[in-house]
C-alpha cells in the first residue's frame, strides 16, 4: 500500500464567507477512489479523479450536493 498525505477541502457555502474547512490526515491506500468512496459510503455521490505530478492525485466529490475535494500527496 501506498501513503499519502491527504487533504480534504469544503467549501464553506456561507454568503460573504470564503474560507474552507480543511482537515488533513496521513493515509494508506492502493486506489486513492477507492478509498473517498468508502469514506463517504451510503450517500448520493458523484466522483471524478485526476492524475498530478509526482503520483499525487485529486479526487473531486459531490455528496449529498456539498462539493470536496481530496487531495493525495504522495508521502
Amino acid at each position: 500500500m501506498r501513503e499519502y498525505e491527504l487533504v480534504r477541502e469544503i467549501p464553506n457555502l456561507c454568503r460573504n464567507n470564503q474560507m474552507r474547512d480543511v482537515f488533513f490526515d496521513e493515509v494508506e491506500t492502493d486506489d486513492p477512489v477507492a478509498y473517498v468512496k468508502a469514506f463517504l459510503q451510503g450517500k448520493a455521490l458523484e466522483i471524478s479523479a485526476d492524475a498530478g505530478a509526482n503520483g499525487a492525485v485529486t479526487v473531486y466529490a459531490v455528496c449529498d450536493g456539498l462539493q470536496q475535494k481530496f487531495v493525495f500527496t504522495p508521502i
